[in-house]
């Protein structure tokens, strides 16, 4: 099954990134690829953290839930959409959402981003639950490919991946990480984390990134990438700016290297 991670700099304004968003996965389709999957915040990146209470949706209806089922449908293609701001349970915060969508356009899974961000190092300080309320439930999807298997894809964002716990309860063959590291953070950490939790949990990992300088003067680290269940990085995005990373993952990479180490059979804790 061939898999695109979709790499954005996404601005201020929800319409030019939905035109950016459409401008990456017209490009996945034409590459081959049956899943595309865009970064969290691909929709918006405002000037202000509560500038996502202005464009938040309720869940089934809205601006970008229509472009994401609208492009699924269009282009054929399973769509992961990042991450975008659903209603909470409160005026003053929302859900960071990621939707799944069909090539029928119906939206199959909702994951609402579990841990929540916060980072200060004295030139930088983020704090994602000043606005976002967590979720706290796992969402994996089945997904049947053109090959007549079928994929259990986990759903994560972000700074879950420094959770493995959440990876190991989602049992997937597949584990999708839309994110918009930091600069910093990502230079760090990035690619030593995808490429642990695609080991831990025999998997292939798809990590679509933000990644470059935002209109808001965030820089965030990209490296968007796929690795293998053996931690190869199969396909990564070099350069800062928007872009697509595509790669073939084999099921039966995937069942040859779990025959050869079982270690997700032996489990104790």
């Amino acid at each position: 099954m061939k898999v695109a991670a979709l790499q954005t700099v996404s601005g201020t304004t929800v319409s030019g990134n939905l035109e950016a968003a459409a401008r990456l996965l017209a490009a996945a389709a034409a590459a081959g690829a049956e899943l595309a999957v865009l970064p969290e915040y691909f929709c918006l990146m405002g000037e202000r953290d509560t500038d996502k209470l202005q464009v938040r949706e309720d869940f089934g209806s809205g601006r970008v839930q229509d472009f994401l089922a609208q492009q699924a449908r269009g282009l054929g293609l399973w769509i992961v959409g990042g991450t975008l701001p659903l209603a909470a349970g409160d005026a003053a915060h929302v859900r960071n959402t990621s939707l799944a969508y069909s090539p029928q356009g119906e939206c199959v899974a909702r994951y609402d981003k579990i841990h929540l961000f916060r980072f200060d190092n004295g030139r930088e300080q983020y704090d994602e639950s000043r606005v976002i309320e967590r979720g706290s439930d796992l969402q994996a999807f089945t997904l049947p490919s053109r090959d007549g298997h079928a994929w259990r894809v986990g759903l994560s964002v972000c700074y879950d991946l420094r959770f493995p716990e959440l990876y190991r309860g989602l049992g997937a063959d597949l584990l999708l990480v839309p994110s918009a590291f930091t600069h910093t953070t990502g230079q760090a950490h990035w690619e030593v984390l995808l490429r642990a939790r695609a080991v831990e949990n025999l998997a292939f990992v798809a990590a679509p990134a933000q990644g470059g300088r935002h209109e808001n003067g965030r820089r965030t680290w990209g490296h968007s990438m796929l690795v293998d269940p053996w931690g190869l990085v199969l396909a990564q995005r070099e350069e800062e700016g928007e872009g697509v990373v595509v790669a073939d993952l084999s099921i039966e990479r995937l069942a040859r290297v779990r025959q050869q180490l079982p270690a997700l059979g032996h489990r104790v804790l």
